[in-house]
């Protein structure tokens, strides 16, 4: 066992124990909080709404230490335990020359990663969420949502894989610069691709009807100078019984999407404080200061990975016996989460950040306590908990814990 290997080892151990540990506080203070409505919400909320979301958060996060420790193993098991070592001989046994070969390979262990994973998903879905009233999938929609899938993977990623390795083997030392070209015009382009392409494959988008809401609407984008292709009602029952709403795509993709379910509990007032909220983020910026972000990450591991594809001892620290460019760009992406796992909470704090900002767009736009009465109504339906542990949310949470961004609203009205 080198050097490389005890690091790696020692990282992923302390990345579940502090998984583990988190979840269990988590657990504890969801559950020392469950017999009382917080008073901020006691005449929004009954108890037994608080008491849902809480055996829901609790279900979700015990079912969270099972996959954080399945996780772990299958990544020790692909790894050292020799996994992809096994599947890159496999491979190389077709014959078909590094870069047929490369190929395979990744789009193959991507494959098994997901049938792996499979029981999982299963589970949650078809046993969690349907224990909560959450669940409108049925399996043979599960079925051909998983077809679906694997043929995009099939479609979009076997060129992907292709450029790639063939761009790390046959532009020198510099190849991590061409790379990160490729991957950030790919991002680009799926962006640009994902509303009027992708999205239709698995669900069903209707413009908005004409009428108040609509009115609303309009009258909202035009007093805040955004422009949109469209205004859209996703199916999104289909699936689930959880409600959302967002923005996506850019240029003459960019439409506004609200899942149908959504639209049947908020008012025509609270519609149009969380497209407000929605309009914050593009409004200041978030959007593009994430993908900047995104970019410039993602432009440091390729140039760390530059370094490490000559370095025998990355190869054999992690249970490869036979260097290649395939090899290197699969182990980099499966144990970078591993290396940056300590930095979540200072990404989470920065969306958290960018949470309040929008909230603060959205009551300069529309009437902030109709963004509290909205956001009240999603926490219940969709059983979020209000009373996270603290250092949890910290740690994980992309949105602010409920009582205080509440409470940063009521500042607002």
């Amino acid at each position: 066992m080198n050097t490389f290997t005890i690091i790696f080892l020692s990282l992923l151990g302390l990345s579940l124990l502090t998984e583990l540990w988190l979840a269990n506080r988590h657990i504890r203070h969801v559950s020392a909080n469950r017999d009382a409505v917080p008073d901020a919400f006691r005449n929004k909320i009954t108890l037994e709404d608080h008491q849902k979301a809480a055996d829901y958060t609790i279900a979700h996060t015990r079912f969270g230490r099972i996959e954080d420790s399945y996780g772990t193993l299958l990544l020790a098991v692909w790894t050292v335990g020799g996994g992809l070592e096994w599947l890159d001989r496999l491979c190389r046994g077709f014959g078909w020359g590094e870069l047929g070969t490369g190929t395979l390979f990744i789009l193959s262990a991507f494959i098994f990663m997901g049938l792996l994973g499979l029981p999982m998903s299963v589970y949650q879905t078809f046993v969690i969420e349907n224990r909560f009233g959450f669940n409108k999938t049925r399996p043979g929609l599960f079925v051909t949502d998983m077809i679906k899938k694997t043929l995009l993977l099939g479609i979009l990623g076997t060129p992907l894989a292709i450029a790639a390795l063939w761009l790390m083997q046959e532009t020198g030392a510099l190849w991590w610069v061409y790379v990160w070209l490729l991957w950030g015009g790919f991002t680009l382009l799926l962006v640009w691709a994902y509303p009027a392409l992708i999205a239709p494959i698995f669900n069903k988008f209707t413009p908005l009807k004409e009428g108040t809401v609509r009115e609303r609407i309009q009258s909202l984008l035009e007093r805040t100078g955004f422009r949109s292709r469209g205004i859209f009602v996703m199916d999104g029952s289909r699936r689930s019984a959880h409600g959302n709403a967002y923005f996506t795509g850019f240029g003459k993709t960019k439409r506004i999407v609200f899942f149908d379910t959504l639209l049947e509990h908020l008012g025509e007032k609270e519609i149009e404080a969380v497209l407000a909220h929605e309009l914050g983020h593009f409004k200041r910026r978030h959007v593009m200061k994430r993908m900047l972000l995104t970019f410039t990450f993602s432009l440091v591991g390729l140039a760390i990975l530059g370094w490490l594809v000559a370095q025998p001892w990355f190869y054999t620290g992690l249970g490869m016996s036979q260097p290649s460019t395939h090899a290197a760009l699969m182990l980099f992406m499966l144990i970078g989460p591993v290396f940056t796992f300590f930095l979540q909470p200072l990404l989470a704090w920065g969306s958290r950040r960018y949470e309040y900002e929008a909230d603060s767009f959205a009551a300069e736009q529309t009437d902030a306590g109709e963004l509290v009465s909205a956001l009240v109504k999603l926490y219940r339906e969709n059983a979020s908990t209000l009373t996270p542990d603290p250092l949890h949310s910290a740690f994980y949470d992309s949105h602010p814990p409920a009582a205080l961004r509440i409470a940063h609203l009521a500042g607002k009205t």
